[in-house]
C-alpha cells in the first residue's frame, strides 16, 4: 500500500486580485493611486477614467491622509504591560495635543492670509474709487 500524503490547502487570504491591488495601493499612499490612474489613461483611457471615478467614489481622492490608515482597535488594545500601556497612552495624548495645536496654527495662518487678501482688495477698490473722482 502506498500512503498518500494529504496536505491542507493554503488558507485563503481573502479577496481577489482587485482587493489585493487595492490594499497594495493603499499601503503605498495617494501618490500610487494617482500614478495608477495616469498610467491607466496613458495605456487605455477607460481604465484611467474608471480609476478616477473609483477614487472619487471611495473618497481616496480627497482624503486628508495620504499615508496608511491606523486601525483604531490597535491603538486601544492593551498589551498587558501596565508601564508600556501608560507610556503609550501618554504618547498618544501628547500627539493628539500636538495635532490639535498644529491645526489651530494652520487655521490662524489661513485667517491671517484671508484678512490680508481682503485688506488688499479693499485698498485697491478704494484707490480705484479715488481715481474715478
Amino acid at each position: 500500500m502506498t500512503s498518500m500524503s494529504t496536505t491542507a490547502p493554503a488558507p485563503h487570504t481573502g479577496g481577489g486580485w482587485f482587493s489585493k491591488t487595492e490594499r497594495w495601493l493603499d499601503e503605498k499612499g495617494k501618490g500610487a493611486w494617482i500614478a495608477a490612474m495616469v498610467l491607466g489613461f496613458i495605456f487605455f483611457w477607460p481604465v484611467g477614467l474608471a480609476l478616477l471615478f473609483y477614487m472619487i467614489w471611495s473618497k481616496r481622492m480627497f482624503s486628508k491622509s495620504s499615508s496608511r490608515m491606523v486601525n483604531p482597535m490597535t491603538t486601544m488594545r492593551t498589551t498587558g504591560n501596565s508601564a508600556f500601556d501608560a507610556y503609550k497612552a501618554d504618547t498618544l495624548r501628547r500627539l493628539e495635543d500636538e495635532q490639535h495645536n498644529f491645526e489651530a496654527f494652520l487655521e490662524r495662518l489661513r485667517e491671517a492670509k484671508d484678512k490680508s487678501e481682503f485688506d488688499q482688495f479693499m485698498d485697491e477698490r478704494a484707490k480705484a474709487a479715488k481715481s474715478e473722482d
